[in-house]
């Protein structure tokens, strides 16, 4: 027809159809490729197909402390910057705030191959960097070095990568850069910016362990609209008057759905009790005033947590001290600050009226 676009699908085909030969060559693909590979011997795990996998895209300084090497490039410039990374690519980098979360992932990995050898639904950790390819020498020899499994890389010299986030179907995006993952939450992708513990604390290395804010993460903001615009005492009659009818969805409701999704996998193996996968709701809500709402909500969804802790509007850094997760989720940034001071590797969630306020403030 006049004016319409042409694609790569068969001459005249519907968008549906063509869609559809999309899919059928893209299966050829992964096929093709698979034979290939069916017949080199390797002891690792190959990366799962993106439409089977969990997709989370780290940037490297949120996998990796460069502190110092940001310095340079933010008082040197680039090619300065580019030159110190090859001088030093066979000094290891040290962990940054994603790190230890990272290797969880990578141990839940490890326990899904045991009980499902060929099953492709795990995570698949993907380096996602506007850095240029000159410095991957070093990053791989990082990765390497820490025997992190992360085989996918997109370096993008500079530019926002954005755009291939969508084309490796990320289910998270974290990023030590807020205004990269303000364009990820806007372009509609699970991101949090990452901020590093001011203290050191143990992680567990047998368990992933995630702890989420409520409102305006698993859920939309809308509560938390009627609470900054009409007060604490309106929001109370809200929620109850409205304690059937299930919150919207927030950015992060589909990354606890993820997780759900692999821990019924090791219930079905009757690893209920010994499941690598701990989920926290840690909210400022009120449970007698506000909470059944929140938790009909998830049951309207179909979605467990493993434990919520309503605060009541009590500060959330010492009872995530004793949660001691890979990462905290969060709306705001005064949450996400005394998470830090106690220890708690935090990521910021720019999404909802929270950030109208943070911004004004």
């Amino acid at each position: 027809a006049p004016g319409s676009m042409s694609g790569s699908g068969p001459q005249g085909a519907q968008p549906g159809e063509a869609a559809e030969a999309g899919l059928q060559e893209a299966e050829r693909d992964w096929a093709a490729a698979k034979a290939f590979y069916d017949n080199l011997v390797s002891k690792r795990p190959r990366p799962p197909k993106p439409q089977h996998a969990i997709t989370v895209a780290v940037s490297s300084r949120a996998l990796f402390d460069l502190v110092e090497e940001r310095r340079i490039y933010e008082e040197q410039g680039v090619e300065k910057y580019v030159e110190y990374q090859q001088e030093n690519e066979n000094v290891t980098l040290k962990p940054g705030p994603a790190f230890h979360f990272v290797k969880a992932l990578e141990h839940v990995n490890a326990r899904l191959l045991e009980l499902y050898p060929d099953d492709e639904e795990r995570f698949d950790i993907v380096l996602m960097t506007n850095n240029h390819a000159q410095v991957g020498v070093r990053l791989i020899n990082s990765i390497n070095h820490y025997g992190l499994t992360i085989e996918r890389f997109c370096m993008t010299g500079g530019k926002s990568p954005i755009g291939y986030l969508t084309a490796y179907l990320t289910n998270l995006y974290l990023s030590a850069d807020s205004e990269k993952v303000q364009e990820a939450i806007e372009a509609g992708i699970a991101s949090a910016t990452m901020f590093t513990a001011n203290k050191d604390v143990a992680y567990s290395d047998t368990q992933l362990r995630v702890a989420f804010d409520g409102d305006a993460v698993l859920f939309s903001d809308e509560s938390e609209q009627i609470v900054k615009e009409q007060g604490l005492d309106r929001f109370f009659e809200h929620e109850q008057l409205n304690e059937n009818k299930p919150l919207a969805q927030g950015p992060l409701k589909g990354f606890l759905e993820d997780l759900g999704k692999l821990q019924k996998k090791f219930y079905a193996k009757n690893e209920r009790l010994n499941c690598p996968i701990r989920t926290f709701l840690v909210t400022a809500r009120s449970a007698a005033s506000s909470g059944a709402r929140v938790l009909k909500t998830l049951r309207s969804w179909g979605l467990e947590i493993d434990e919520a802790l309503f605060l009541a509007g009590a500060p959330k850094g010492p009872i995530l001290v004793k949660i001691r997760p890979h990462i905290f989720f969060d709306d705001q940034m005064f949450h996400i600050e005394g998470a830090q001071k106690l220890g708690t590797i935090a990521a910021h969630v720019p999404y909802g009226i929270a950030q109208k306020y943070h911004k004004s403030a």
